[in-house]
């Protein structure tokens, strides 16, 4: 039986007091009952003594701290789990918001979970198709990896995780593969967009949505990530599926948590962010990965928005230290209308190398990686210098790189948010591109190689 107590002292912005309290716990639920009967929920956030301090989910609009009684469920926030949760769309606190059916749960699972033992690791090493050219060849995803995409305000990162959310699967096997979104302080324009695009192309039915609205309470916000872990955490250590979590926008979900941060009075750490950002973004992006005694996996794309472009940022210069590397998005490639502008050079998949070859992609994959990159560098050295000093300035050579360059970017790069490329696809569409340049100029790739693959691109 939950205790209700009558002693709320203050109500500040997201912040209550409630004093003489017995054996309540911090981040423990509870609910605030008003006169009128309604219900909001509230979270622990301070225990001193018997006066413990909350924040409220939803607003404090309306409280009469007089009439209203408190009661605390004795556990955190618990996310009720289902192997049907599969094709549903949630809110940020868990709750079905499609109109479907009550879902029944097996079970349910406190949302902040715990991290993955690194003793108990897996090392990842298996190659995940995204059927995006820029990702799958010269930045690869390898499954229990947690590969950032770095984008700016106005670029088409939503897009870029519609597709790989629809397109994503695990080659050559069959292995159950499922993707859990979470959308975090959207506009419900992104919402709609996300829901019916997933509902149309059928990838709804492998996908678990969790959506929260950028109207939401901003402790919802930080609770969204937590609970699309939670679930994906389930999918793949109990019912043993390989799991691609795609979280947008993580920086929503750190201006929150400056947000709660500023109203406990705490003290600030670079702009304005709490000093502790960087364990929390790690509490976070550590429970992806593989782990011994399960076969299940869970990959990591969290898509954050760096403001001004600023790479240095806090939320992108702690995400950067934490992940596995980062893909970039780019304003100059997508002012020219190249589609997804993933900027390659300073995009890194830090695990690439574990995640290609013979078996996995193709044995020549590695090698062709290398020399696209060298080529495509020399390439816009190339047309950065003929901007300068003219077309004619330039070696024969110099002006079939920049040529080169060009081409990467209009057949290689831009391949719209619907096309969906094999790896074969891709790397066959990288030694089309490389037959433009001399084979003398093919110094990174094995002779073995080049005779095997080289004739029949340069006849096609």
């Amino acid at each position: 039986m939950m205790r209700e107590y009558r002693t709320i002292e203050e109500v500040a912005g997201p912040l209550m007091l409630v004093r003489q309290v017995e054996g309540v716990k911090y981040d423990e639920l509870g609910e605030i009952e008003l006169p009128n009967g309604e219900v909001r929920r509230c979270r622990v956030l301070e225990v001193n003594g018997k006066n413990v301090l909350v924040q409220l989910f939803e607003s404090a609009a309306g409280l009469n701290l007089s009439n209203s009684k408190v009661r605390f469920s004795g556990h955190g926030v618990e996310l009720p789990v289902s192997p049907n949760m599969l094709g549903r769309v949630f809110n940020g606190m868990g709750e079905a918001i499609d109109g479907g059916a009550k879902l029944i749960p097996e079970k349910s699972l406190d949302i902040n979970g715990t991290p993955i033992n690194p003793a108990a690791r897996y090392y990842p090493s298996e190659f995940i198709q995204t059927g995006v050219s820029s990702i799958d060849g010269l930045n690869t995803l390898v499954r229990g990896q947690k590969l950032p995409i770095f984008s700016g305000s106005g670029l088409p990162h939503a897009n870029l995780a519609a597709q790989i959310a629809r397109q994503a699967k695990v080659l050559g096997s069959n292995e159950k593969f499922a993707v859990v979104f979470a959308a975090i302080g959207i506009t419900f324009e992104e919402a709609d967009f996300f829901i019916s695009d997933f509902r149309k192309t059928g990838a709804l039915d492998r996908t678990v949505l969790f959506i929260n609205l950028a109207s939401d309470a901003a402790i919802e916000r930080i609770s969204t990530p937590r609970m699309a872990l939670t679930a994906a955490e389930y999918l793949a250590f109990e019912c043993n599926m390989h799991v691609l979590v795609i979280m947008t926008d993580i920086t929503n979900y750190a201006e929150a948590l400056r947000e709660v941060s500023a109203a406990r009075k705490e003290v600030p750490g670079r702009r304005g962010y709490p000093g502790y950002l960087y364990t929390d973004l790690a509490t976070l992006y550590e429970r992806a990965g593989r782990k011994m005694g399960s076969d299940g996996s869970i990959t990591m794309i969290p898509i954050l928005t760096m403001p001004e472009d600023d790479k240095t940022h806090p939320i992108p210069d702690l995400t950067g230290y934490i992940t596995e590397g980062q893909i970039i998005l780019s304003r100059e490639l997508y002012r020219k209308g190249y589609l997804p502008p993933v900027d390659v050079l300073p995009s890194l998949s830090r695990l690439k190398d574990k995640g290609i070859g013979a078996g996995k992609t193709r044995e020549d994959h590695a090698d062709t990686m290398n020399q696209l990159f060298s080529a495509y560098a020399r390439g816009k050295e190339a047309r950065e210098l003929m901007v300068v000093l003219g077309e004619a300035a330039l070696s024969p050579v110099d002006r079939l790189y920049a040529k080169f360059a060009d081409a990467f970017e209009t057949e290689y790069i831009n391949q719209g948010f619907y096309e969906n490329r094999s790896i074969e696809d891709t790397l066959n569409l990288g030694w089309k591109l490389l037959t433009i340049l001399p084979r003398s100029e093919m110094k990174r790739i094995k002779p073995k190689y080049l005779d095997q693959y080289w004739k029949q691109n340069a006849e096609a």
